[in-house]
């Protein structure tokens, strides 16, 4: 998995809500178009529920015009604080979205197979415990943080990995997101060894090898096996002003050394950049497992300079537990399963890839990159590797990624003083298309703007900010449809986007990962963004009602349908 811009962070050790599976929240990503369509409160029978051990949260509620997805309020109250991997696997199995898989499974491609037929059907997340060819206990889970089997509750695993209801819908998730991004950071806490968790077994010299871990190999015509799919690098820069978590893809050469993509314009480039430039090999520790947090915000791409310690602490309202590492002078998350630690070097000394990317194809291409030295491994009893098989959506590249920088592009567009409901990456559309949904009072906030320039607006706010250039096409709707909800959002784009008029291209850098583009532009990094124009005319002024339940119909009637359905 490769991240957009920016890092990750984790916390400390805590207990989980007692009961998980209690969720105040109603409604669900999928759900949000059954408020709209019945005109009435998203669920008229639900009461809000208390978590013992984090105290009450209410359930939103939508008025007869507004759905919960696409007119967020405060948001939920944050309930769950998970300070490593177990008590996150925990509460998954407490909502039946944890499947124990106690028969031998190769890493060897088999486990990778079993996590991506999981993806595909939505099926519970497979925790390894029989792993061949490892130490009793060693396991892997897959799936971590893709699309939940929990009826109602499909973002249930991204929500819970920041401590929110498992049936937070999308836009409050996205919305709590971009408050944090401008709350004030909370430093991490160092703690002393004795109190780590990652520091149980200790392994330096010789006994510091990848051979003894069940490392996956991902898709047949991967390079080789891959070492991270969803762990986060710690680096620093040489001054020490900025320390970054952030997720890459590194592939396995042997025992005691790995080559992943170092990307220029991904802060794990833009620090690497800085030690070639004094001819010092960088210090890295690659963290696998602990708090849930941890590889989802190493997918949100943070501006550069930011840390995501401080970004975990300000989500949680308090710090993260770090810990100093054995042989770099770096701090750990406390809680990981797994550390590995060592230098990557100066130059670009091996070859890397191919590997199956988010956009869903099986790549060809290699490169050269530099090398990780493996020199201390530290891990917990029976330690968790986890596994993402990535590739056709929906998979975690496409629930935390397109999940953070929706956050990103919600939070730029806010701090411009645009009017905007909410921003979501259409997790189906594997991270290259961007939504975002304007109020209906928009021209009131904004007189004298058409809609062409309020896309124009838009799209200068995102042609020059890392998250907006991310994306290959942006599509600004009205919040009368839910852009979480495909069925809402696919007929949304076809009847409301012109075939040919109404976009505007802005040109410059592009992703080299986004398929849609050709090779030339992938190698050049550089191609255009396009936003489209999807607004509907002004209330009243040729702006047509939905032929749905909830618009075609008064509300006597559909209460009177709703009162007899099951008559």
């Amino acid at each position: 998995m490769t991240e957009p811009t920016s890092g990750a962070a984790t916390g400390p050790a805590a207990g989980a809500v007692t009961d998980p599976a209690a969720d105040p929240a109603a409604g669900s990503a999928t759900e949000p178009a059954a408020s709209l369509a019945t005109g009435l409160a998203a669920d008229s029978t639900a009461s809000p529920t208390t978590a013992p051990s984090a105290g009450p949260a209410t359930a939103p509620t939508a008025s007869p015009t507004t759905s919960p997805a696409t007119a967020p309020s405060a948001g939920p109250s944050p309930l769950i604080r998970f300070g490593e991997l177990r008590g996150y696997l925990g509460a998954l199995e407490a909502l039946g979205d944890l499947r124990r898989v106690t028969r031998p499974v190769s890493a060897d491609l088999e486990a990778a197979a079993i996590s991506r037929l999981s993806c595909e059907r939505q099926a519970p997340a497979p925790l390894f415990e029989n792993v061949e060819g490892v130490a009793p206990g060693f396991r892997l889970l897959g799936a971590p943080a893709a699309l939940s089997s929990a009826p109602g509750k499909p973002l249930a695993r991204v929500a819970l990995s920041v401590g929110l209801p498992a049936g937070t819908t999308a836009a409050e998730l996205v919305d709590h997101l971009a408050r944090t991004r401008d709350a004030k950071p909370v430093p991490p806490r160092p703690v002393a060894r004795e109190d780590a968790p990652c520091k149980q077994n200790v392994l330096l010299g010789d006994d510091a090898t990848l051979d003894r871990f069940p490392v996956p190999r991902v898709h047949e015509f991967d390079g080789g096996p891959y070492a991270n799919t969803w762990g986060i690098i710690v680096a620093r820069t040489p001054d020490g002003r900025w320390t970054n978590w952030s997720i890459a893809r590194i592939m396995l050469i042997d025992g005691k050394h790995m080559t992943g993509l170092v990307i220029p314009a991904q802060h794990i480039g833009m620090i690497w950049s800085e030690w070639v430039k004094i001819g010092e090999p960088m210090p890295y520790a690659l963290v696998q497992g602990g708090d849930p947090a941890v590889p989802f915000v190493g997918g949100v791409p943070l501006p550069p300079g930011v840390d995501e310690a401080g970004y975990i602490g300000a989500l949680h309202g308090e710090p993260v537990d770090v810990v100093r590492c054995e042989t770099v002078d770096l701090e750990a998350p406390a809680g990981a399963e797994i550390v590995i630690e060592g230098h990557l070097s100066v130059g670009r000394d091996a070859r890397e890839g191919p590997f199956g990317e988010f956009a869903g194809y099986g790549s060809t291409e290699t490169s050269m990159q530099p090398v990780y030295t493996v020199e201390a491994i530290t891990h917990r009893d029976d330690p968790i590797w986890p596994l993402v098989a990535e590739g056709r959506p929906v998979d975690e590249f496409h629930t935390v990624t397109g999940v953070g920088q929706a956050a990103e592009v919600l939070a730029e567009l806010r701090a411009a003083g645009l009017p905007v409901t909410t921003a979501w990456s259409p997790l189906r559309a594997a991270s290259h298309w961007m939504v975002v949904t304007v109020p209906r009072d928009w021209r009131e906030r904004l007189p004298g703007v058409d809609s062409a320039e309020l896309t124009h607006r838009i799209g200068k706010v995102l042609s020059e900010s890392h998250s907006g250039r991310a994306t290959a096409a942006t599509f600004v709707l009205d919040d009368d449809v839910d852009p979480a909800d495909d069925t809402d959002l696919l007929w949304a784009l076809a009847t409301r986007v012109h075939p040919l008029d109404r976009a505007e291209a802005w040109y410059g850098f592009v992703h080299p990962l986004l398929n849609c583009y050709t090779h030339e532009e992938r190698a050049a990094q550089s191609g255009p963004i396009v936003f489209h124009d999807g607004l509907l005319p002004a209330p009243g002024e040729g702006r047509l009602p939905h032929s749905s339940f909830a618009q075609a119909y008064p509300e006597r009637i559909r209460r009177r349908v709703l009162e007899h359905w099951h008559d």
